[in-house]
């Protein structure tokens, strides 16, 4: 009896494990077959990350095999910092949900390691559709209007929360070359920074991305509403040739500094999945990706949108977040030492 018991659970065992599908082994095209998948977008509504999540969601769908649904949704908070965290604890992992980050979401575990509960290191990288150039932009109401005024006097500067550029750009120059950026923290979205600037609750945004500021901000630009005052970075975009860039300090040591923080700026618009993807699913996002940004309507439309398209390859973006977290500890300490004094 008992050995007729345990033959029976053994049958029942085996035939359940034959007849479950076997997710993790299926191909992508039987997997993402008549399925819903999200673009998830670490920012709120109207900006240029949204702008740009949402292009890629009406065409990286034909390229996934199976031709899933993709929606986007937005996820804000921190400088996708909620996304981030999210991917690392909470997401699935099967491939369902992929998601664009901003520049400093790969950076922030280094810079402020107490704010996160990730490693960008195990996500899955699939690429950034451009190289990212930031900028200081000011309302025309503003007491600001060259470069050499933020050595001058008080500016009041709209940011989202440690990590993202407008908060940690401002920050640094503070620290090393005595800019006078009074940072206020704590806005949801580039959009909600925007608003307070045109209200005046704010003077400038610094570290805005350019590719943001030429789709979001064009009309602006063109009727002197906003002012683009000044570039961060290591050189100057192409763009940007006539736009002051700020300067990298004086020592060898500053200049590292700078070159960290600027690091992000190859790391554009990061698009990954949480952990533990399969492989085989991973690579189709990584190929669909790869064709999306060759598509040539796709191309046409981020053209209307004033979207750069200059795409970083997962290869480069794996070796680039590889380099950066064998940045040596003395300028990690420092960069933390700089942005804590802020908090």
């Amino acid at each position: 009896m008992i050995v007729s018991k345990f033959s029976q659970a053994v049958v029942i065992l085996i035939t359940v494990f034959l007849q479950m599908p076997l997710a993790r082994g299926q191909s992508a095209e039987d997997f993402y077959k008549g399925k819903h998948i999200y673009l998830q977008i670490g920012s709120g509504v109207g900006g240029g990350y949204d702008i740009i999540g949402r292009l890629f969601s009406r065409y990286i769908g034909k390229y996934i095999p199976g031709n899933p649904l993709v929606s986007p949704q937005n996820i804000p908070g921190g400088g996708s910092l909620a996304l981030a965290n999210n991917f690392a604890n909470v997401s699935p992992r099967d491939g369902s949900v992929f998601g664009i980050f901003n520049t400093g979401m790969i950076l922030t575990p280094l810079l402020t390691p107490s704010v996160v509960k990730f490693d960008p290191r195990n996500f899955g990288v699939i690429g950034s559709p451009a190289r990212e150039a930031h900028v200081l932009i000011s309302w025309h109401t503003a007491p600001i209007t060259g470069i050499e005024d933020v050595f001058k006097r008080e500016i009041i500067s709209a940011a989202t929360a440690p990590g993202g550029a407008p908060f940690e750009y401002p920050l640094l120059t503070n620290k090393l070359l005595g800019s006078k950026f009074k940072i206020v923290n704590g806005y949801r979205s580039s959009h909600e920074s925007r608003l307070a600037m045109e209200r005046g609750e704010v003077h400038a945004i610094a570290g805005h991305g350019w590719a943001s500021v030429k789709s979001d901000y064009a009309d602006d630009i063109a009727k002197k509403r906003i002012n683009v005052i000044a570039a961060f970075g290591m050189k100057q975009h192409p763009d940007l040739l006539d736009v002051p860039l700020f300067p990298l300090g004086k020592t060898e040591e500053d200049r590292q500094l700078f070159n960290l923080m600027y690091s992000r700026q190859v790391t554009g618009r990061p698009f990954m999945t949480p952990p533990e993807v399969p492989k085989v699913r991973l690579e189709a996002l990584r190929e669909a990706y790869a064709r999306t940004v060759k598509d040539q309507a796709f191309l046409e439309e981020a053209k209307k949108f004033n979207i750069d398209i200059d795409p970083v390859y997962f290869e480069e973006l794996e070796g680039l977040i590889k380099d950066l977290y064998a940045t040596p500890k003395s300028v990690i300490d420092q960069i933390q030492k700089i942005l804590a004094s802020e908090k």
